[in-house]
């Protein structure tokens, strides 16, 4: 008798997932959201789930370094793509600047100086969107990422915070690289 959930049921798929930076086999039925599996089959709860409609941003993480709505994406289209969710920050991986135990990265840290992350649901999607965003435009201006971060839903603060910790970490990331600070290039090696 075949136990094989995948060729005993066949509303269900394997497929498998790279997210922050480790490799992940999943049975699931093909129209679950990344959202979803993220956080009731691999347990990365980090990952927020507010509308469900892809306007709050509260489950956005990267795939492929871009900021994506999680709840939008099912989890089948992000197979073969590299996913960064907020834990990926502090564990450190893929360069996020952490320490590799759990310690808060440079982004986090300038949220937590610049007391931008008041009662915190919202904060993972903000913190990925951050990332993603200063990952492809490291130069932002204090306007570019005010509307970037117009983007996201946040009922607690009205963004000032949010835009001093953004521009400060990018200040700081533009001020310890030796050329301009452009991801994944040659240049990237000397910094």
């Amino acid at each position: 008798m075949n136990t094989y959930p995948v060729a005993t049921h066949p509303d269900l798929q394997l497929i498998t997932l790279d997210v922050n930076g480790e490799r992940y086999d999943v049975v699931t039925e093909p129209r679950r959201t990344l959202v979803d599996v993220l956080r009731h089959e691999l347990r990365l709860t980090g990952t927020h789930v507010g509308c469900e409609h892809g306007i709050c941003g509260a489950c956005t993480v990267l795939v492929d370094e871009r900021p994506v709505r999680a709840c939008l994406m099912f989890a089948a289209q992000a197979e073969g793509a590299r996913i960064r969710t907020v834990e990926s920050l502090a564990e450190g991986r893929n360069g996020a600047g952490g320490g590799g135990d759990g310690e808060l990265n440079d982004l986090q840290r300038a949220f937590s100086k610049h007391h931008a992350l008041q009662c915190g649901f919202c904060t993972p999607g903000f913190l990925m969107l951050a990332e993603g965003f200063l990952g492809e435009r490291p130069e932002a201006t204090k306007e570019e990422i005010r509307e970037v971060v117009a983007a996201n839903l946040c009922r607690c603060t009205g963004y000032q915070t949010i835009v001093e910790a953004i521009d400060a970490c990018a200040t700081a990331r533009r001020g310890a690289c030796v050329t301009p600070c452009i991801p994944d290039s040659p240049a990237d090696k000397e910094h």
